[in-house]
């Protein structure tokens, strides 16, 4: 009689995880211990004690991490997903010679549909492996793009390019915005494909486009994602261009709003840090493809410091070398010590900020995920320490910035729904992909 009534009063939901330690990145708590987290309907229902949630809890799926840290999926704020597929095409050298001379040339011989297609795919197995449930794309054929991740199962935010010149995608800048409102429109309303306008630079995009794309951004309500103050040379070519910087074209403009997602940004003055802050930008840091291309280096403390919120991308594989946010949160704490001379410079906890909820608010989404809080989107990942690279553990927080790696990345949900168990991909037949992006390699090199 007594099991029957206290199976009665046990709810019924979707899914409990158990886990050694829960890291919610939620401004309250810095890590639980022997907590879980109880999701139904594609999100969060609580988290609460181990104990408490078998006597509260029934769930068609209840699954034990008694050596594991949970935490946020980990949102890359930057990337170039397609151009997986030319990873270390063109090492050791400088932006502007990478591109003009490299990339550009080889983007005009190869890239089309199916190249997007399959860039795609390969870039996020790469980041569901590595820990990644969200990334903020910029490239060519957004709409490809989207139906990818959308088929997989992936969260993401795609950029509608805007370039002045004819590429594969457009023609000028009118078909840009134009094809660009078209992905919006078809994916408006979708529950993990939100799109931003992606003017690529400054010094690719004059003034009469980027006051359009301002109109838009506030009439659809839509994020400006844009590389800014990458290099010294773009800096320097800008003034003598223009006359002014490229940050203050840009103010004067009117694009400096909570809405713009600022890349880069490795050529900062004093007095434009202040004018970040006022404004609500948003800054995206790339501390590994900055320093691979040796740009520059983003002055992380001081924004955080004067109140800008700072994400972290990885650029491309062709710049960086891979999608590895788990690598850019060590980079990115390193770097502010280095570049300060400040041992105490983003410390792991705030790495691990930019990483989730800093990205999230970034991209306009923190309503919905960056954090492991009730009513947010079951977007999760499980981070294995019982292992001779993460053995013993007394900080878990400092541990996931400085020891793990994401080869520890076990498993992973978005919107509640596994796409890695055990390091094997739910959604992607991996030989397949594997097969694709040899053939398309072969064909690159040979031409």
């Amino acid at each position: 009689m007594l099991c029957n009534r206290y199976c009665r009063e046990m709810k019924n939901i979707d899914t409990l995880l158990h886990a050694r330690w829960v890291i919610p990145v939620d401004g309250k708590n810095r890590f639980l211990e022997h907590h879980c987290i109880a999701i139904h309907d594609d999100r969060i229902l609580e988290i609460l004690p181990c104990d408490d949630a078998r006597e509260k809890y029934s769930a068609s799926v209840s699954r034990n991490y008694d050596q594991h840290a949970l935490i946020p999926g980990l949102i890359n704020s930057h990337t170039h997903a397609a151009m997986n597929l030319f990873r270390g095409l063109a090492d050791d050298l400088g932006l502007m010679d990478w591109l003009e001379n490299h990339i550009w040339p080889a983007e005009s011989l190869h890239v089309n549909e199916a190249f997007v297609h399959t860039g795609t795919e390969l870039a996020i197995a790469e980041m569901i492996r590595g820990g990644t449930t969200c990334f903020n794309d910029m490239y060519f054929f957004p709409d490809i793009t989207a139906r990818v991740a959308a088929d997989i199962g992936m969260r993401a935010s795609v950029g509608l390019i805007l370039i002045d010149f004819p590429t594969v995608w457009a023609n000028n800048s009118e078909e840009y915005i134009d094809k660009g409102l078209a992905v919006f429109d078809h994916y408006k309303g979708h529950e993990l494909i939100k799109t931003a306008f992606a003017p690529h630079a400054p010094y690719t995009v004059s003034d009469q486009p980027l006051k359009r794309i301002r109109t838009l951004s506030d009439e659809l309500e839509l994020s400006i994602h844009m590389h800014i103050h990458e290099t010294a040379h773009e800096v320097s070519e800008a003034r003598k261009n223009t006359g002014v910087r490229p940050l203050t074209r840009l103010y004067e403009l009117g694009l400096l709003t909570p809405a713009l997602q600022a890349v880069h940004m490795t050529q900062l003055h004093d007095d434009e840090i202040p004018l970040l802050a006022s404004s609500g930008s948003h800054v995206i840091h790339c501390p590994e493809s900055n320093m691979k291309l040796a740009s520059g280096t983003c002055p992380v403390k001081a924004l955080h410091d004067a109140g800008v919120n700072v994400a972290l991308g990885t650029d491309s594989s062709s710049s960086n070398n891979d999608l590895d946010m788990f690598g850019e949160m060590r980079s990115a704490a390193m770097l502010a010590k280095i570049s300060t001379m400040d041992a105490t410079a983003v410390p792991a906890e705030q790495a691990l900020q930019m990483a989730t909820i800093n990205g999230a608010r970034a991209l306009g989404i923190d309503d919905i995920t960056g954090s492991l809080e009730p009513g947010k989107f079951a977007d999760i990942v499980a981070v294995n320490f019982d292992t001779i690279e993460t053995v013993p553990v007394y900080d878990p927080v400092s541990h996931l910035v400085y020891c793990s790696s994401r080869e520890h990345v076990s498993d992973v949900w978005i919107a509640g729904r596994q796409r890695l168990t055990d390091r094997v991909l739910n959604t992607i037949d991996e030989s397949r992909l594997k097969a694709d992006c040899i053939r398309i390699s072969e064909n690159i090199r040979e031409n």
